[in-house]
């Protein structure tokens, strides 16, 4: 079996795409029922990320029923187009995301967020408050970052780094590998995250992601940070989970403890042996985190 067909063998999910001014934005739709959970993925993932939450979510279970599972490519990412020439920035991956929640008038969401989709999908979340009933953060942020990792600093290096991350697919790749700590990953899993980066062309965003982290006030996502760390008081009331690799070297324990001062209700579940890519460690307590917020919705 090749690589194509053994990852695919894990993602069977139909396609779908919105318009987004002449470019295609994919995401995928799954199931069905009153709760949907919206997954946004970070850099370097895609939708591919979520394939554990969009198998066994729309699933019935007795105590809680069945979902929907949306989970959308970050334009420049995974299935969704690739331009060359776009503004790869913070906030307009949070406006392509509200056009998607728009455009499925999604109701009575559950937030699922990783990496850079932490900072994407609460920027949507704190601008339409009233369409989300639950939030589950796995190592992210949403504030300007409070350290810059050496690891990532160097991928800024003028020329050089887009060099690496471009043509050796340095980023990507490496992430296969220092995202874990537990156990290594499939080489179903491995394909598929590498997959839609297989080029130069298909990498721009990968590198664009990389130079959107701010590392001063001069930089044009440092604001849009802030305010949105500020603006978190607007999802203050909504029940949280906090599933955290302990183990990433990225997304370090203060950035749990800083999320846990904005979000009063949030509960957090500590994986001492995970890393960076929680979903691919630890899948099973995600998919529980979600359930736990459905027991609690049903129980009110």
């Amino acid at each position: 079996m090749d690589s194509a067909a053994s990852w695919r063998s894990e993602y069977p999910f139909p396609s779908n795409w919105i318009d987004l001014d002449g470019h295609r934005y994919h995401y995928i739709d799954v199931g069905e029922g009153e709760q949907t959970v919206l997954a946004v993925h970070g850099n370097p993932t895609w939708s591919f990320y979520y394939r554990a939450l969009a198998t066994q979510l729309p699933q019935s279970m007795s105590d809680v029923g069945t979902c929907r599972v949306v989970a959308s490519d970050h334009m420049g990412c995974g299935l969704s187009d690739k331009p060359q020439h776009y503004p790869y920035q913070l906030t307009q991956h949070r406006d392509n995301l509200l056009r998607l929640i728009e455009h499925l008038d999604l109701k009575n969401v559950i937030l699922v967020a990783h990496d850079w989709g932490g900072a994407i999908g609460l920027s949507a979340a704190v601008e339409q408050p009233e369409r989300f009933s639950g939030l589950v953060l796995l190592n992210t942020a949403a504030f300007p970052p409070p350290y810059i990792p050496r690891r990532i600093s160097v991928c800024r290096f003028p020329l050089l780094g887009t060099l690496a991350l471009r043509g050796a697919n340095a980023f990507s790749r490496a992430a296969i590998t220092m995202a874990v700590d537990r156990r290594p990953l499939s080489d179903i899993a491995a394909a598929g995250l590498l997959a839609p980066y297989d080029n130069w062309h298909n990498r721009v965003a990968v590198n664009a992601f990389v130079k959107d982290i701010p590392m001063n006030r001069s930089h044009p996502t440092y604001a849009p940070l802030e305010k949105l760390e500020k603006d978190l008081a607007k999802l203050s009331h909504l029940p949280a989970r906090l599933v955290w690799g302990m183990k990433d070297w990225c997304f370090r324990p203060e950035c749990l403890d800083r999320l846990q001062e904005a979000l009063p209700l949030a509960q957090a579940t500590k994986l001492a042996d995970v890393g960076h890519y929680v979903m691919e460690e630890s899948p099973e307590d995600v998919i529980e985190a979600v359930r736990s917020l459905q027991r609690e919705k049903s129980c009110v």
